[in-house]
């Protein structure tokens, strides 16, 4: 009796034909059940497990991926990018400061240029320049940014800013003891670094890095143009000379990368606590 041959749709077809692809559970994990291009359960649900889950940088960054275990994600960026700008800092504050105390020839060119620029340009304009780094100005807008991260309810990042702003005076006035320079416009002493520009640099710097998740577009720039408003300010008032002004911003640089990197490494561990949380309370599924 003969066998009713097979057809060659069979499992047990061994002809020479092309395997077809079947659209089943092998694609379900790779375009997503909707083909958006998204991992996703086989039966169209979104994934219970952390892999599939997406959380936020420390900075609000969407789609910032939880941390790789055994690696702390404050120290995924390479460390040159931090010491590199901080060496630059270092050396051009500790120049600037040789040529001040010395009376080398970067303190003469100094002197002749501050004294074609104090008097210039509109008095009201220029004096209000100038005070955007007094205590009375700067310091308030580093207070509402702190008082916006602990609204959010952060802790370290806030208190890091405030000590960052607290090491100002301590570092600018015994240096002003130290080089005792004289004003372009008075024989008092005690003018390099610049005390106005240390203010603003330091408290609008802190305070954009403060207001990241919210203005990572536009804090930084706006303190960025604050600080050089302010020293403009304060070299065509001619209460600083150049050098002042730029000691001034070569020493605050300093601070503020160490503040951005702490403030980094606080978020990343704000950062690795909810994602510890999230899994701990998400089923497996």
């Amino acid at each position: 009796m003969r066998e009713t041959p097979r057809s060659q749709g069979t499992a047990g077809d061994t002809g020479a034909g092309h395997p077809q692809h079947r659209f089943g559970r092998a694609f379900a994990h790779t375009t997503g059940a909707s083909g958006s291009g998204t991992p996703h359960r086989s039966d169209g649900r979104p994934p219970q497990t952390p892999r599939g889950v997406r959380h936020t940088g420390p900075y609000g960054r969407p789609g910032t991926t939880p941390p790789v275990p055994g690696r702390p994600a404050s120290f995924s960026r390479p460390m040159w990018r931090f010491w590199l700008p901080f060496a630059v800092c270092a050396a051009v504050f500790a120049l600037l400061t040789w040529q001040v105390s010395a009376a080398g020839p970067l303190r003469s060119a100094d002197e002749r240029l501050s004294r074609a620029l104090a008097g210039q340009g509109p008095r009201p304009m220029t004096e209000l320049l100038a005070d955007l780094g007094s205590m009375l100005v700067a310091v308030p807008v580093l207070a509402v940014a702190i008082g916006y991260a602990l609204w959010r309810g952060q802790r370290a990042r806030p208190l890091m800013a405030a000590l960052a702003m607290a090491a100002v005076p301590l570092l600018v006035v015994p240096l002003k003891i130290w080089i005792d320079r004289p004003g372009p416009l008075t024989d008092a002493t005690g003018y390099y670094p610049s005390g106005h520009t240390a203010t603003a640099m330091v408290a609008y710097g802190a305070a954009a890095l403060l207001l990241a998740p919210v203005g990572r577009n536009w804090a930084m720039p706006a303190a960025v143009l604050l600080t050089l408003a302010t020293g403009i300010g304060l070299l065509l008032r001619g209460y600083h000379w150049p050098l002042d002004v730029l000691g001034s911003l070569a020493l605050c640089g300093m601070p503020l990368l160490a503040l951005e990197r702490a403030l980094r490494a606080a978020g990343s561990r704000d950062l690795s606590r909810s994602t510890r949380r999230n899994s701990s309370r998400t089923p497996t599924g």
